[in-house]
C-alpha cells in the first residue's frame, strides 16, 4: 500500500510539472512585451509619425535673385530761385502770394522810390555842376594860351591852367558815374520774377521796410524734381550714371521712373555712405518738394541660385539650419546661405541642401532629430516665397 501511494504521488507531480511547463511556455511571449513595454514607456508614442500638410513642406527652387539696392531722401526742386531787393525802401506792392505761378521777366513788386528820386536829382545836379566847372577851366585854359602865345604869362601859369581843365573833367566823369549808379538802383526797385514757376514762399509784407538783398520771395520750377539719398560704399560701386530708377513717392500709389543722373566723387564725412541724385519728370507737376521718397535699383542676376523661404530657416548659436524630411525621418542640416531677398521673402542656400530635399517651410517648436516623420497626400510647393509659412506654430499632431 506504501509503495503504492509512493507511486501515484510521483504520477500526480509529473503531472503538474508538464501542465505548468506548457502554461509558461504560453504565456511567456505575452509577459517579455508586457515587461518590455513597462521599461519604456515612451516608445510607444514614438512609433506614431508627425504628419506634416504638403503646404507645409517645400523643395528648394532654383532662379535668378537680382538684388535690390534702396536709398531715401526728399524730393527737393534744382530750379529754385531767391528774389531779393536790390535796393532799401518801404516796399509798395507784392502783387503775387504763395503758390501764384510767375514767368520769368514778371514783374511782381515794387519799392518806395521817393528816396531814391531825391538823390537822383541830386546827382543831376552835382553832374551840371561838374560839366559847368569844366567849361569854365577849359576857356581859362584857352585865354592863358593867347596869353602865353604873347609872353604876357608864364610857361608854369599855362601848365596850372591845363591841369584844372583835366581835373574838371574827371569830376565830370565820376559825377557821370554816380549818376548812372543812381539810375541803375532806381532800375532795381522794380521786383522782377528772374525765373518761371511757383511762389514757394513770401518773407515780407507790402509796407514793410526792406533792406538792400533782403529775400522777398521764394520761387521754384517744378518741371523737375530730384531724389538726393545715399547708398553704402560696398554697393556704390555696381552702380552707374544713367540707370534706371523706381521710385515711390508718399501719396502716390504707383511708382514713378527716374535716372540715376550723379554720384558723389567721395563719401560724407563721418559716415560710410555716399550721396547719389536721382532725377525726375515733373511736367504735370504731379510732385511737390519736400515729399519723401523711395528709390530702387534693380540689378539683374544671371546666375541661377537654389532658394528657400526665409521662413524655413533657422539659426542655432549663430548656424543656420532647415529641417527636412529623409526616409520618413526628421533630420537637421546646417547650410550656408548667400544673397538674401527680404521683398520676396527668399534666401540663397550655397552649401548644405540637396536640391530634391523636402523641407519645412516654417519653424516648428519640440522637433527632434530620427523622429518619424510624413507628408500628408498633397502637391509639395516647389516656390521658395515667405508668404507660405506659419512662423512659431506649434503643428505637431
Amino acid at each position: 500500500m506504501r509503495r503504492r501511494w509512493w507511486m501515484g504521488m510521483v504520477v500526480v507531480l509529473v503531472a503538474a510539472g508538464a501542465g505548468g511547463a506548457v502554461w509558461m511556455q504560453k504565456r511567456g511571449p505575452q509577459a517579455a512585451g508586457s515587461a518590455q513595454a513597462a521599461s519604456q514607456p515612451g516608445d510607444a508614442a514614438s512609433a506614431v509619425p508627425l504628419e506634416f500638410r504638403a503646404n507645409e513642406v517645400v523643395l528648394p527652387t532654383r532662379a535668378s535673385l537680382p538684388q535690390t539696392i534702396e536709398f531715401s531722401g526728399p524730393l527737393v526742386a534744382p530750379n529754385t530761385a531767391v528774389l531779393r531787393a536790390k535796393t532799401s525802401g518801404t516796399l509798395l506792392a507784392l502783387s503775387v502770394g504763395e503758390g501764384a505761378r510767375v514767368k520769368a521777366g514778371q514783374q511782381v513788386g515794387r519799392i518806395d522810390m521817393a528816396e531814391l528820386g531825391s538823390r537822383i536829382a541830386e546827382r543831376n545836379a552835382m553832374l551840371e555842376s561838374a560839366r559847368a566847372t569844366l567849361a569854365q577851366a577849359e576857356r581859362t585854359h584857352a585865354s592863358n594860351q593867347r596869353l602865353a602865345a604873347q609872353n604876357f604869362i608864364s610857361s608854369s601859369a599855362l601848365d596850372n591852367s591845363r591841369a584844372q581843365v583835366d581835373t574838371a573833367r574827371a569830376a565830370l566823369a565820376a559825377a557821370q558815374a554816380t549818376l548812372d549808379t543812381t539810375r541803375v538802383g532806381q532800375r532795381d526797385a522794380t521786383l522782377v520774377a528772374p525765373i518761371a514757376g511757383i511762389v514757394a514762399k513770401r518773407h515780407v509784407l507790402p509796407g514793410e521796410k526792406v533792406s538792400a538783398e533782403q529775400q522777398v520771395l521764394t520761387l521754384v520750377d517744378l518741371a523737375r524734381l530730384e531724389l538726393a539719398g545715399s547708398v553704402g560704399t560696398h554697393e556704390v560701386a555696381r552702380l552707374v550714371p544713367g540707370m534706371p530708377v523706381q521710385v515711390k513717392v508718399e501719396g502716390l500709389d504707383a511708382p514713378i521712373t527716374g535716372e540715376l543722373a550723379r554720384i558723389a566723387p567721395a563719401a560724407e564725412a563721418g559716415t560710410r555712405s555716399i550721396g547719389v541724385t536721382v532725377v525726375l519728370a515733373n511736367a504735370n507737376e504731379r510732385l511737390r518738394a519736400g515729399q519723401y521718397a523711395i528709390g530702387q535699383v534693380q540689378l539683374p542676376d544671371e546666375r541661377q541660385r537654389l532658394l528657400l523661404p526665409l521662413a524655413a530657416v533657422g539659426s542655432t548659436s549663430g548656424q543656420s539650419h532647415v529641417w527636412v524630411i529623409e526616409q520618413g525621418k526628421l533630420a537637421r542640416r546646417a547650410i550656408t546661405l548667400g544673397r538674401r531677398d527680404d521683398a520676396g521673402g527668399r534666401i540663397e542656400v550655397i552649401d548644405g541642401l540637396a536640391a530634391n530635399a523636402q523641407v519645412l517651410a516654417a519653424r516648428f517648436d519640440n522637433l527632434r532629430e530620427g523622429a518619424p516623420a510624413l507628408v500628408l497626400a498633397g502637391k509639395v510647393a516647389a516656390v521658395a516665397s515667405a508668404a507660405a509659412s506659419r512662423e512659431g506654430a506649434a503643428a505637431l499632431r
